[in-house]
């Protein structure tokens, strides 16, 4: 559509928002007034024209635009051919088919960037070596000036503070410089150490000459360091009591009251001391290529604060070898009076070297608990150790020595509250905070001096064992105490079966003994932070001794082994009250299996490459596996002893009744079950509580008069090992003898060839009826623990019908299981089923 055809369609005006800036400013610029309507005639044709000539314009630009294409497309055939070319040319020179003058100029390239790189790798090497030559040469300056200073001792007490301070500060100037020179040197070494290895050579030699520079510089520093602690009075004086002991009146802080220049100059000289250690850790980790890994060493600061104390205080010490308790109380004393100034003073200067994470208290604790382990380690336990070979001095060495471990694990404690090490648990470091809680520790000077470690073993174990001995004099020890005394009735809550205390378990006194002394081993060695020399003494001490506790209770068993063919009460008690102190000691290694200090324990003991004679790993994440294993051995074959002893005790005195077999063959009757039974036995209401109205019901039954005296006896038997035993254990133990018993009776049935009659089967039912009225007290049905004898009972008493059945299914293979499961028989085979029904006497 033209301009024409639009002006001949209705005038539609667009509303001045839909309008573009320059069509707006175009109808501005041609239409201001009213007046300009009528020319609008002539603008429209000066458009129009001017549409025109723009389509003109547009279509010639088209026509040249395709000839140029054409032309550039024709172009591009001949630079395609020439890449290609080129492409295999350079493939050609790639395989090596190309010409071997490029292949040599390729060659002769990559030789000039080899040497290129060498070039530039010795100007590296030189502008290196000369800049550590400055450095190494300005260290020099520093320190020969920083060493010669003019001015003698400086720190001297006959000086003024202002001119201490004025000839404190030039030195001090020049050994901070030294140190910058020193941080220089040190940071071109690390960059040439991680980028340039190769360059050892460079590193050693400059390493040698820093060596010698700091060996000059250090002991200057130390020197200085030291004559400005005994101008501030450092350290302060011990006054004691005049009765000699370990009262201690008020110890003064030298660090807190020194003030003015003073003060100033111990800052500034202590600040340059931590300074040089950091500088001095740094090197050790470069030459030791511990990049990135924390190193737990003293700090030199405070080092140079508990020295002087170290040889004055030895002097205290000697005097009171034979009381410890001074010792530690001094040591306490001095440690906890002075940390406070300690830190306010030395605090700012640790941490702005950036020496250590857990700052000055930390430090002053663990010189001063290291100081002490030194004076032990040098004038104590060497002596004690030397006099405890010596057999009439050993019993005087174990009193010393333990009074001695009773102090040192009492003074950690103290030590730790004095530093709160909970505050140190944001440490970002594990074993960084280990090593905190190793160093101020007196107990690891054992782990330096394994000897000692087992000498201290040997010692708590048979302190523990001389105890044991003694309390197993007290005729109460082996006492079982009757508070534990469940009824097993199956009425009762299944609560009363979890066992926990040892009035649960019925164990002795004796148990309970050694326990207690057992965890007094394990508890002295809490504190000791070192895992592997932990585990290390409780297996030497604990362990040990609750192997011996073990003997205790197998000797005492193997004592009275030849009673048990014909065992009376008095012997199955005390065979009872053996393995309730077996399962107490048993359940109270398994509850210290499952704390976390022992599992730590555990792993570490797994990942390490400790060996145990005849050790054998049943399981790895129980601590105490090998003796609760050992105890459950000893638990189950004495219960097997007690289960086998009522077992041939019971044959003993069936041995009539199942001879007899001519009994069950007769058609007279017997007398009836009450007037056989022994009166002691219907009337034991102690044991048949609520059981009367089942003897009702029987008294119309009958029962053999020879079979009495054995279920008499067994009753007997199983009452004591009921009011004796642990319930866990007696409801194994007489669920054992009526399996036991089951077999026996349905074995005999066999082996006699016994032949029932009517009233045979009603005697057998009587006596089975018996039998089960024994195991009533302990359960609510006792025949079922009787599969065998309550399945053959149920065969003899089928029917003539039923037998007819039950024959036509025997000799169907298909459907017999599934006839005989529905008659509940599941415990007996065919054979046996046609042996029952054969020995029927029709």
């Amino acid at each position: 559509m033209n301009v024409a055809e639009l002006v001949m369609e209705p005038l539609v005006l667009p509303k001045h928002s839909d309008l573009f800036p320059h069509q707006v400013g175009f109808l501005d610029q041609h239409f201001e007034t009213l007046k300009d309507f009528p020319v609008s005639s002539h603008l429209f044709t000066s458009l129009n024209n001017s549409c025109s000539d723009l389509d003109t314009q547009f279509f010639s630009l088209e026509t040249h635009l395709s000839k140029h294409a054409v032309s550039w497309i024709s172009r591009s055939f001949p630079a395609k051919t020439a890449l290609h070319k080129l492409n295999l040319k350079l493939a050609s020179i790639q395989y090596g088919t190309g010409s071997k003058k490029i292949q040599q100029i390729l060659f002769e390239l990559s030789q000039f960037a080899e040497e290129l790189r060498r070039i530039q790798n010795i100007h590296n090497y030189v502008d290196t070596t000369l800049e550590l030559e400055t450095l190494v040469g300005d260290l020099e300056d520093e320190v020969f000036f920083a060493v010669n200073h003019p001015n003698g001792n400086i720190f001297s007490a006959k000086r003024s503070n202002s001119s201490i301070t004025a000839d404190f500060q030039p030195k001090n100037e020049r050994l901070v410089q030294a140190l910058k020179v020193l941080n220089g040197i040190e940071e071109v070494l690390v960059r040439v150490a991680k980028i340039q290895p190769q360059w050892h050579h460079l590193l050693k030699s400059v390493d040698i000459r820093v060596d010698k520079l700091l060996a000059v510089l250090r002991p200057q520093v130390f020197a200085d360091h030291r004559n400005l602690l005994a101008s501030i009075g450092w350290p302060p004086k011990l006054v004691t009591s005049e009765s000699g002991s370990a009262d201690i009146r008020g110890i003064p802080n030298p660090l807190v009251s020194v003030q003015g220049s003073q003060r100033e100059c111990y800052y500034q000289s202590a600040l340059a001391l931590c300074a040089l250690q950091h500088l001095q850790t740094r090197r050790e980790k470069r030459q030791l290529n511990l990049f990135g890994q924390e190193r737990d060493a003293g700090i030199w600061v405070i080092d140079e604060l508990v020295s002087p104390f170290a040889s004055r205080i030895e002097y205290h010490f000697l005097r009171w070898v034979e009381q410890p308790e001074y010792i530690f109380a001094l040591l306490y004393k001095i440690t906890r009076d002075l940390i406070l100034g300690v830190d306010d003073v030395l605090g700012p200067s640790i941490d702005k070297a950036r020496l250590r994470t857990y700052g000055a208290k930390a430090a002053w604790v663990s010189a001063m608990v290291q100081m002490l382990s030194k004076f032990l380690a040098k004038s104590i336990f060497p002596s004690l150790c030397e006099r405890y070979k010596e057999k009439h001095e050993r019993a005087e060495v174990m009193s010393s020595w333990l009074h001695l471990i009773d102090h040192i694990i009492a003074f950690d404690r103290k030590m730790q509250s004095v530093l709160s090490l909970e505050n140190y648990f944001f440490l970002k470091d594990t074993d960084m905070f280990e090593g905190l809680s190793r160093s101020i520790s007196v107990l690891m000077l054992f782990s330096d001096q394994p000897k000692w470690l087992n000498v201290w073993a040997k010692i708590e174990l048979k302190n523990a064992w001389r105890k044991l001995k003694a309390e197993l004099k007290d005729e109460r020890a082996w006492l079982i105490d009757n508070i534990g005394n469940f009824d097993l009735h199956i009425e009762k809550e299944s609560e009363q079966f979890l066992l926990s205390t040892r009035e649960h378990h019925k164990s002795p006194l004796i148990a309970e003994s050694a326990i207690r002394f057992s965890w007094e081993m394990i508890e002295r060695c809490q504190t000791f932070p070192a895992v592997l020399p932990r585990i290390q003494f409780i297996r030497s001490t604990a362990a040990k001794f609750l192997w011996h506790f073990l003997n205790v209770l197998l000797f005492r068993c193997k004592g009275i082994e030849s009673y048990l063919d014909n065992p009376d009460v008095e012997i199955l008690m005390t065979i009872c009250g053996s393995i309730n102190a077996a399962r107490y000691v048993e359940s109270k290694l398994r509850e210290w299996s499952e704390d976390v200090n022992f599992l730590e324990m555990t792993a570490a003991e797994n990942d390490s490459n400790i060996s145990r004679k005849n050790h054998v790993t049943y399981d790895n994440s129980c601590f105490f596996w090998e003796e609760i294993k050992s105890l459950l051995e000893f638990e189950t074959n004495w219960l097997m002893e007690i289960v086998a002893a009522l077992l041939r005790q019971f044959e003993t005195l069936s041995w009539e009744y199942i001879q007899n077999k001519d009994r069950f063959d007769q058609e007279q009757e017997q007398e009836e079950f009450f007037e056989t039974l022994s009166w002691e036995y219907i009337q034991d209401k102690d044991h048949f509580e609520g059981e009367q109205e089942e003897f009702t019901k029987e008294r119309d039954s009958v029962a053999s008069i020879d079979f009495v005296e054995s279920l008499d006896a067994l009753r007997r038997r199983l009452s004591a090992c009921k009011m004796s035993l642990n319930p866990k254990d007696f409801i194994d133990l007489w669920r054992s003898v009526a399996d036991g018993l089951d077999h026996f009776i349905f074995c005999s049935i066999f082996t006699n060839k016994i032949q029932f009659s009517s009233n045979g089967m009603n005697l057998f039912e009587a006596d089975m009826e018996a039998l089960f009225l024994v195991f009533k007290p302990f359960c609510g049905r006792p025949e079922a623990f009787f599969p065998c004898i309550r399945e053959t009972l149920s065969v003899l008493k089928i029917s003539e019908g039923e037998l007819k059945q039950l024959q036509v299914a025997l000799c169907n293979d298909k459907n017999r299981s599934k006839y005989l499961h529905s008659l509940g028989i599941s415990h007996l085979s065919f054979d046996q089923i046609d042996k029952i029904l054969s020995s029927r006497k029709l």
